[in-house]
């Protein structure tokens, strides 16, 4: 009797089901009921009824949303902050890690303190503001940007890696005559999508998510990105008052403006996730190496 014919591992694919089964249920109760409630007439919002199915379809709330221009303006801002920001971040991750994982390289446990250190502390809120200020960084994408391009994670996370590839295989490149960029370039940057794909996806949700720093150091509200525009709308900064709606509709959207906000907001990441899961999985080293 084989393994996975055997009573004992049947059981096991039965209880494992059921558990994993469990858990993806738990996963996505509350996000299913967030759609449900931002597509839901207020008054079964009020009254608790709504629970994974819309009741009363309603799309007042969307439209007061989409219908406003700043909506679109903030939209554009955060898809444009969200491309530049994870470019940047990951170029410099990348150069930063490769170093990093040279144990040769003198100077080397230097910059990986460099690095700790401000994994643990910061200068704090106000130097911060006054470094921005003084920089002359203030609303503008820089201000975003560049005090976010390295998560000290993700690149310790990328240094790793990047420790694990074998050796071999660069040396066998600087005997072609491939330099140093053109070992990172040709060699190992291929060996690397999936590790590379899973930073951009760490970056991109960051930046996509981020808000706080565009409100703070931005008074120019066309160039808040979107998330700053839904939360002033949750706030009741901006609302359906300034969206020039009519009574019924002002109770509407205050009803389920969060679940709309919320969905508004996941939705395009979780667009782009789908096409960069497969990388998690992938063996990009099989084969790499024969012995």
């Amino acid at each position: 009797m084989t393994l996975g014919t055997s009573k004992g591992y049947r059981l096991f694919q039965v209880v494992n089901g059921i558990i994993l089964t469990g858990v993806v249920a738990v996963t996505l109760y509350p996000f299913i009921n967030i759609i449900a409630r931002s597509f839901s007439e207020e008054r079964y919002i009020v009254s608790g009824e709504v629970n994974l199915i819309p009741r009363g379809f309603d799309l007042t709330t969307y439209k007061i949303v989409a219908s406003d221009p700043m909506f679109w303006i903030n939209y554009r801002n955060t898809v444009i902050y969200t491309v530049v920001a994870t470019i940047i971040s990951i170029v410099l991750t990348t150069c930063y890690a490769y170093v990093l994982s040279k144990k040769r390289l003198k100077g080397r446990n230097t910059l990986v303190g460099i690095a700790l250190f401000t994994m643990f502390f910061s200068g704090g809120l106000i130097p911060n503001y006054v470094l921005i200020t003084s920089l002359g960084l203030k609303n503008s994408i820089w201000a975003i940007v560049l005090p976010n391009a390295i998560n000290v994670f993700n690149l310790l996370v990328m240094k790793a890696f990047f420790e694990s590839l074998p050796h071999e295989l660069e040396e066998a490149a600087a005997i072609d005559g491939l330099n140093t960029y053109g070992i990172l370039w040709r060699v190992v940057l291929p060996l690397s999508k999936a590790v590379i794909a899973t930073m951009v996806l760490f970056y991109a949700v960051s930046f996509w998510n981020s808000w706080f720093a565009a409100f703070l150091y931005m008074s120019d509200s066309e160039l808040f990105p979107v998330t700053v525009y839904l939360r002033n709308l949750i706030a009741g900064a901006t609302g359906a008052e300034a969206a020039g709606a009519a009574a019924a509709e002002v109770t509407q959207a205050a009803a389920n403006i969060e679940e709309v906000t919320i969905v508004l907001t996941v939705l395009p990441i979780l667009a782009v996730y789908p096409f960069v899961q497969r990388y998690f999985v992938s063996g990009v080293m099989l084969g790499a190496v024969k012995g």
